[in-house]
């Protein structure tokens, strides 16, 4: 195809649109409305998927060491965890810091509960915090931890705690939310080609005497189906930048709104993480739509 005819071809795209004023309308509205809803389940899945990573990745094991460990049997018992796969990270938390923490955790009152407490009157054992790459291992590593004092006759491990309960009912509630919102996300976008297919294919009914005649004076379907493959993603792709526009300044607001209240414990990604996967996304899935809807709707017209 030449220049030039493409340039005739874009023309004629163009035209369609103004001369099916209210038809264009109604597939435009049709692709904000529907990638709109698209959108907004978008933001809730990666916004939900951030969330859990964060929970994830705060999943850790309390590995608490016998008051009788001293310090080379307990350097021994870091290296022996740390050669596990599972484990990312080790940090030593001593008893005197153990202390303090405990203290600061109970406020102004602290100082003087535990006032009694010192260096040598410290009830508290030394602790291992172990930090594992995937976080649904964490059972697992637990208990091949546990499973060290079977190797050791002194048994330098008092217990092991991960959160037990607690863990898995966790990891279930985000594994749920993370399928429901692909299902959401992945049923909304079906629904969307279908609903703006048929708008154009509404568009294109009203034109069929048109298409017609062109196929009569002996226009190809090459020739004829390019307005209309042009029109599609035009009318796509002004959908598309519509919704993108309205949802980057409603999420934008929503941000502002809760970062500036953190009682409410709701933190959002901020709208320089997401803009341009959420443009991209949407401006490439209107266009595609407007240009399929297009080519479906037209062939049964190039029949004649």
């Amino acid at each position: 195809m030449s220049f030039n005819t493409f340039l005739r071809h874009l023309r004629e795209g163009c035209k369609n649109i103004f001369r099916n004023g209210w038809m264009s309308i109604a597939s435009i509205t049709s692709i904000v409305v529907s990638l709109f809803v698209l959108g907004v389940f978008v933001l809730l899945v990666v916004n939900v998927n951030q969330l859990a990573d964060e929970v994830d990745s705060q999943v850790e094991i309390k590995v608490y060491l016998n008051l009788e460990v001293n310090e080379q049997m307990r350097g021994k018992m870091e290296t022996e965890i740390g050669l596990m796969p599972e484990v990312s990270k080790i940090t030593f938390i001593s008893k005197e810091q153990g202390l303090k923490e405990f203290s600061e955790s109970l406020g102004a009152d602290g100082k003087a509960l535990l006032e009694g407490f010192d260096k040598d009157h410290n009830p508290l054992p030394d602790t291992l915090s172990v930090e594992v790459v995937e976080a649904t291992t964490v059972a697992h590593v637990a208990d091949k931890i546990s499973a060290l004092n079977e190797s050791h006759p002194e048994k330098p491990i008092m217990k092991v705690k991960y959160g037990e309960g607690a863990v898995e009912k966790l990891f279930k509630i985000t594994r749920a939310v993370r399928n429901i919102g692909f299902i959401f996300v992945v049923g909304l976008g079906i629904m969307s080609m279908f609903l703006i297919s048929n708008t154009i294919r509404v568009t294109i009914l009203a034109r069929r005497r048109e298409i017609g005649i062109m196929k009569l004076v002996g226009a190809t379907n090459y020739f004829i189906r390019w307005p209309f493959f042009i029109e599609g993603a035009l009318i796509g792709g002004i959908g598309s930048l519509t919704t993108v526009g309205l949802l980057l300044f409603g999420y934008d607001q929503l941000f502002k709104a809760f970062s500036g209240d953190i009682t409410l414990g709701i933190v959002l990604l901020p709208l320089s993480d997401i803009w341009m996967f959420l443009s991209a996304l949407l401006l490439a899935i209107g266009i595609l739509i407007g240009i399929w809807g297009s080519t479906v709707s037209i062939r049964k017209f190039l029949k004649v």
